[in-house]
């Protein structure tokens, strides 16, 4: 998997990602990831279920993976927040 084949979603309108999605697999891609973590993990899935059922029905969802990832706050406390990887992958 590429870099360029990921989409890092945060706190821009969903509409955004859906579009850098489906950009991407009509650029020929095959497989996407879209990663969120913490409060845009809504928005991920939201992002992948709008590109699924609303603008390439060929679409399937291939893996989801969960975690948590440990950052450093401002304070410089250690905080740990959810991850999550939806790939995407076109069915053939």
């Amino acid at each position: 998997m590429t870099e360029e084949n990921v989409v890092y979603v945060g706190k821009k309108p969903t509409m955004n990602y859906v579009l850098a999605v489906v950009t991407l697999f009509n650029s020929g891609s095959d497989e996407i990831v879209i990663k969120a973590r913490g409060k845009a993990i809504s928005r991920a899935v939201d992002v992948a279920e709008i590109v699924k059922n609303r603008f390439i029905n060929t679409v399937k969802v291939k893996d989801i993976q969960i975690g948590t990832e440990s950052l450093s706050s401002e304070e410089g406390n250690d905080v740990n927040v959810s991850s999550i990887e939806i790939t995407l992958a076109k069915e053939e």
